[in-house]
């Protein structure tokens, strides 16, 4: 019976962790953020095995954005950038192109160019292009209109409503339906880039919640949803270059690391992992004598202890303490069962 309990418990866990993509096997989520976020920058550069040329008779990032940016519903066609309107008879407000109108000459009025999200120039040093690398990484670049490419430039990133425009302090805003796909590009970047293509480099914003992620890019990420144009482009781009934009697979990541309103957990898991660790916590560890069990919300709680072996102890819970005294020196696993879930805790006797 003991046995079967067990495996029961650790079913439930393996059911859990399965919810989470296999491209993040390798991320523990209950480390700190700070560690979480380290963790994401060494598999997004690890993955990254392919860096594609600027412009090759080869291919190139040209092909790349031709695929990841196709309109969904006429693969003749790309989206573009910061674009919304096609029948106001203005092309630099132009929503879709057709792939064949692409700029490889010096005036691209009426065509679509590779615009860097992140401005080439706004990193230290510059993104360049001339060979592959992070100027060419395609999760930055997207398709645009070369009208509308040159009004953007490299002005930073600033908060404001309705469709793109140059804002009223001579910033750039990119769009109610953008501004989300700019945020997680940014996010990326950093991540991808940390001492080349810092956030704070970008965007006129306060840093409220981060030094390091200013917050219209956190308000941008939790206010306009992962599209379906984001995930075809994670899509297509993991089998180009072999690397992926966490915070397309899951916004919330960015609200786990840097702080602000809470974005939506697309996995369904992390946010309430989260809670419940806010809400229940073990220490101390290592412990000698007594394990205290912190239970704000002052919830029922039902404990076991295993052994690393896999033996079940039962020690009685009594004012959200166990006395460990007897227990041998070691390291064990706590089960706490509660209303609504499970969730264990590492520790050692001393």
């Amino acid at each position: 019976m003991k046995t079967k309990y067990f495996l029961i418990l650790f079913f439930f866990v393996s059911l859990v962790q399965a919810q989470i993509p296999v491209y993040y096997s390798s991320i523990d989520f209950n480390e700190s953020p700070e560690t979480i976020k380290s963790q994401l920058a060494t598999l997004i550069e690890t993955t990254h095995t392919t860096d594609l040329p600027y412009t090759s008779s080869q291919l190139d990032t040209w092909d790349a954005v031709e695929q990841t940016d196709e309109v969904l519903s006429n693969t003749d066609e790309v989206y573009l950038f910061y674009g919304y309107d096609n029948n106001d008879n203005d092309t630099q407000t132009d929503y879709t192109r057709d792939k064949d109108l692409s700029c490889h000459v010096s005036g691209c009025s009426g065509l679509w160019t590779r615009e860097h999200v992140y401005a080439r120039s706004l990193a230290t040093p510059s993104l360049i292009t001339t060979e592959p690398g992070s100027g060419t990484d395609v999760h930055n670049l997207r398709a645009c209109d070369g009208d509308m490419n040159s009004s953007k430039g490299n002005r930073l990133f600033e908060d404001s409503t309705g469709n793109s425009h140059i804002t009223n302090s001579g910033e750039w805003y990119p769009g109610d339906e953008w501004k989300g796909d700019v945020a997680r590009i940014i996010m990326y970047m950093y991540l991808r880039y940390p001492t080349q293509c810092s956030a704070n480099n970008t965007a006129s914003s306060l840093n409220t919640f981060s030094t390091e992620m200013p917050d219209v890019f956190l308000d941008w990420n939790q206010q306009d949803p992962v599209s379906e144009v984001e995930i075809q482009r994670n899509d297509v781009l993991e089998g180009l270059q072999g690397n992926r934009n966490p915070f397309i697979d899951n916004p919330y990541l960015a609200t786990l690391i840097w702080g602000g309103e809470q974005a939506e957990d697309t996995w369904a898991l992390l946010s309430v992992q989260e809670t419940e660790k806010k809400q229940i916590a073990v220490y101390p560890n290592p412990a000698s004598t007594t394990l205290y069990i912190s239970n704000p919300t002052n919830q029922k709680l039902h404990t076991t202890i295993y052994s690393i072996n896999g033996q079940e102890i039962k020690i009685p819970l009594v004012n959200n303490k166990l006395d460990i005294t007897k227990l041998s020196g070691g390291l064990y696993v706590l089960w706490v069962e509660y209303f609504g879930g499970f969730k264990h805790f590492k520790f050692s006797k001393i």
